[in-house]
């Protein structure tokens, strides 16, 4: 059923909006697939290759700008997002799924990311170094890349975006924004907020649609970074087709098998609360949802009792209602591969403590909602369900018996993303922090919860080392070397010979 404040997408390239494509898709509220929040015109590759164009066509006069003028716009991007904060959240609730505290959340993240740029603008950008010859200045500069391809995910639709582009745009380069497909609504919205900042036509370009418009984007040589979040396999596309060109940056972000290690001398309430917040917010959907509890086995029988009888108490339901801890989960592909894990887990050998599935009743029957499913599983070689991202409210709770093989359970999955560890001790920390392989580490915390001025990224199936947010700037400009001789006459370094 369509909705009274259904939106019509648009392209927009160059500054000019582009509607009347061929082609079109509904966005679907996940909580109500009856209910339209909107539809978009699916974009093709001429699409993708007229933005890149117009990116390229508007670089040349963006990075002669000034910072402090590029910053200016933040702040009025800032201002603006500050005065639609909950109208912001609502409609991400609608369109996402996440409910509408976690929406507004995410909208203060991508405010602060804007706020964030705002500040670089009048910090230095770059160093003075010292000459081996006394006559001689060095200087290491940044420069921009030129033209970044955006590409984001749908369940981040605003933090993730502004993490990219802002450093981006901030840094002198023009951008091509691809939203999710499944979350496109607040995609155009993020849009017509820069729009409305008042940022030149060309410097930021909005194309809607899916893998079509998304590999061309990639494929087009007139593109130097692209700024991708999303599954592996996509990501590993990307850089496969980004090997073949020569003037190509890749930061990507790929995915998890998080985890939270419980230690034996863990603050229990506190373990179990972190738990809980790292399995199910967002119904586990979160890059860095923790798949896994690693749980010392003096301990393991309490911490399951008291995570098993918080979870049950997990209030799961419409995403605009505050009162409820989590929503539904994206589509109906997503329900499918949930409960396929969940079959897994039983083929593997894994104790099902709660028995979780697919929610039924008045309130879920047109939504995709699925309950948290827990299991005990032991760890040994070759199990799937332990070592794969299932991206929803699936966990295993793994006992470990020292912290050398807690270190080896963690490791042992292609991902390194996020680790919290729950212990009072501080070589304890200290040891995870220098064994374990992962990108963001948190102690006594969630291992949700990442802050825009840190760099976001992991290692092995989990990012290429390019981290988003405040680790963008590396990515989207290359440093130059600067070097100026003040005197009349010539002097070499490394006592080169100057004489001709």
């Amino acid at each position: 059923m369509a909705h009274p404040s259904t939106i019509s997408g648009r392209h927009v390239i160059a500054g000019k909006s582009i509607a009347d494509a061929h082609d079109s898709f509904d966005s679907h509220s996940p909580a109500d697939r009856r209910q339209i929040i909107g539809s978009f015109p699916r974009g093709t590759a001429e699409t993708a290759r007229q933005a890149v164009v117009a990116a390229r066509s508007a670089f040349f006069g963006w990075r002669r700008t000034s910072r402090i003028f590029r910053a200016e716009l933040f702040n009025k991007l800032a201002q603006l997002i500050e005065a639609q904060v909950d109208d912001l959240a609502r409609l991400m609730a609608r369109e996402c799924g996440k409910v509408v505290t976690e929406c507004r959340a995410e909208v203060i993240e991508g405010l602060h990311m804007v706020q964030y740029v705002f500040g670089t603008g009048r910090m230095p950008t770059g160093q003075i170094v010292e000459s081996e010859i006394p006559e001689k200045d060095a200087f290491v500069r940044r420069k921009p890349w030129g033209v970044a391809a955006v590409i984001t995910p749908w369940n981040f639709p605003f933090a993730v975006p502004l993490w990219m582009i802002g450093p981006s745009l901030q840094e002198g380069n023009t951008v091509v924004f691809k939203p999710s497909e499944d979350s496109p609504a607040i995609g155009q919205k993020l849009f017509d907020l820069f729009q409305e900042a008042g940022f030149p036509p060309g410097v930021l370009n909005l194309v809607h649609g899916d893998h079509v418009v998304g590999e061309a984007l990639v494929a087009d040589p007139g593109v130097n970074c692209v700024l991708f979040t999303g599954s592996y396999d996509v990501g590993r596309r990307i850089q496969q087709i980004s090997a073949g060109l020569h003037d190509r940056i890749v930061a990507a972000e790929m995915g998890s098998k998080s985890a939270v290690i419980v230690c034996a001398d863990a603050r229990l309430d506190l373990a179990v609360k972190a738990a809980v917040i790292s399995a199910f917010k967002t119904s586990g959907q979160r890059c860095v949802s923790a798949g896994r509890i690693l749980v010392a086995e003096p301990i393991f029988e309490e911490f399951s009792r008291r995570f098993l009888e918080l979870t049950q108490r997990l209030r799961i339901g419409d995403p605009l209602d505050p009162q409820h801890f989590t929503g539904p989960v994206i589509h109906q592909k997503s329900v499918e591969k949930i409960l396929s894990y969940n079959d897994l887990a039983r083929q593997e050998g894994a104790t099902v403590l709660l028995d979780g599935g697919r929610m039924t009743g008045p309130a879920f029957d047109h939504g995709c909602y699925v309950s948290p499913f827990v299991y005990r599983q032991e760890h040994r070689p070759g199990l799937r369900t332990i070592r794969e991202e299932v991206f929803g409210p699936h966990v295993a709770l793994i006992p470990f018996n020292d912290l050398e093989h807690a270190a080896r359970i963690y490791n042992d999955t292609d991902y390194g993303l996020s680790l919290a560890v729950i212990t009072e001790d501080y070589r304890t920390m200290r040891f995870f922090r220098e064994e374990c392989e992962f990108g963001m580490g948190y102690v006594n915390l969630p291992c949700i919860g990442a802050e825009v001025h840190l760099p976001f990224g992991g290692v092995k199936k989990s990012g290429n080392g390019h981290p988003s947010a405040a680790g963008l700037v590396d990515s989207v400009t290359h440093k130059v070397a600067w070097t100026v001789n003040h005197g009349t006459d010539i002097k070499m370094a490394q006592g080169l010979v100057a004489e001709i």
